[in-house]
């Protein structure tokens, strides 16, 4: 019998043999993995959107400019009109998935209140749209040298700089992404 082992929690690197440009040079972040799929959102690609102006657009003046001028992430190619705060806090808003005891996404207004407010998360990220994989696609694509996995950090996820998230991530594992080609193989 066959242990399957979920990747909640879990940060997914894109390797050189992914073909999909949704996800070049990507981290994601897997908030969910079952036998049903995964779900997840992508922690390294800033969009030229603040998280002010983005809140404005909702009828929330923010008033901290330090949130305002925060970057959004494009959190995957799914569902890119829906928003999501990933923070660290065990707090729980009206829609809040726990991925672990200090990490948690957010899709409901409330927390976007409680940010432009200053009573939010002390660390987030604002994400518009998700990744997300039906049975076993993510496992395939693991089999196929598409990705690399590694436990989530938060240092990774709220404070190394966008840029180096990609390679930051692969570091974790002792591993050089620059030098991974294009073929790998099985033992």
């Amino acid at each position: 019998m066959q242990t399957i082992s979920y990747l909640r929690n879990h940060l997914l690197i894109a390797l050189p043999t992914l073909q999909d440009p949704n996800f070049d040079h990507t981290v994601t972040l897997i908030c969910q993995h079952d036998d049903e799929g995964a779900f997840g959102v992508t922690i390294n690609r800033p969009l030229e959107v603040t998280v002010g102006e983005l809140l404005l657009q909702l009828g929330i003046t923010v008033e901290d400019p330090t949130i305002a001028e925060q970057v959004a992430l494009n959190g995957g190619p799914v569902q890119p009109e829906q928003g999501f705060v990933l923070h660290d806090t065990d707090r729980a808003w009206d829609s809040t998935i726990e991925i672990s005891d200090n990490l948690s996404l957010t899709s409901s207004k409330d927390i976007l209140v409680d940010l432009a407010r200053g009573k939010g998360p002390d660390n987030f990220l604002l994400l518009l749209g998700c990744a997300g994989w039906t049975s076993g696609q993510l496992e395939k694509e693991l089999k196929e040298n598409s990705w690399l996995a590694c436990e989530s950090d938060n240092r990774i996820l709220f404070e190394m700089p966008y840029p180096q998230r990609w390679r930051g991530a692969a570091s974790s594992l002792g591993v050089d992404v620059e030098l991974l080609g294009m073929a790998a193989g099985h033992a």
